[in-house]
């Protein structure tokens, strides 16, 4: 059983088509709002992480994202989980959002992806958010 959902995760991936956008810092992995939703809509194991501030996590977040505040990141490192799809957004320069996902890829995270337009690229398809 633990077989077939891994690769159930596995063609879930394979059709989300992430894609690898080039830094002159590093490779990111990125994917798009569709792929996202699509992922959430199927039920497959979608970790949205939100590294805005307590109170803008309030004011509207994918479905399911918890609350990570970027600044609490390196203590609370631990919580990131390690299965599943991760998706980092948190409204912030690119920048600072690049670092937390090379932050977390250097902890040997490897299931993390960066949200490509971050929430406002979310929001702009027309997609909901949780209060």
């Amino acid at each position: 059983m633990r077989l077939c959902a891994s690769l159930i995760v596995v063609a879930a991936l394979a059709l989300a088509t992430p894609a690898i956008a080039e830094h002159a810092w590093a490779p990111v992995l990125t994917i798009d709002a569709d792929s996202a939703k699509s992922l959430i809509e199927r039920g497959e194991r979608v970790e949205p992480l939100d590294l805005r501030s307590p109170v803008e996590f309030e004011s509207g977040r994918l479905p399911g994202a918890r609350s990570l505040p970027l600044a609490d990141l390196p203590d609370r490192v631990d919580e990131v989980p390690r299965r599943g799809v991760v998706v980092l957004y948190c409204g912030c320069p690119r920048d600072r959002l690049v670092r937390a996902y090379q932050f977390l890829r250097g902890r040997r995270h490897t299931n993390v992806f960066v949200l490509e337009g971050d929430i406002d690229g979310w929001r702009g398809r027309g997609y909901a958010l949780e209060r």
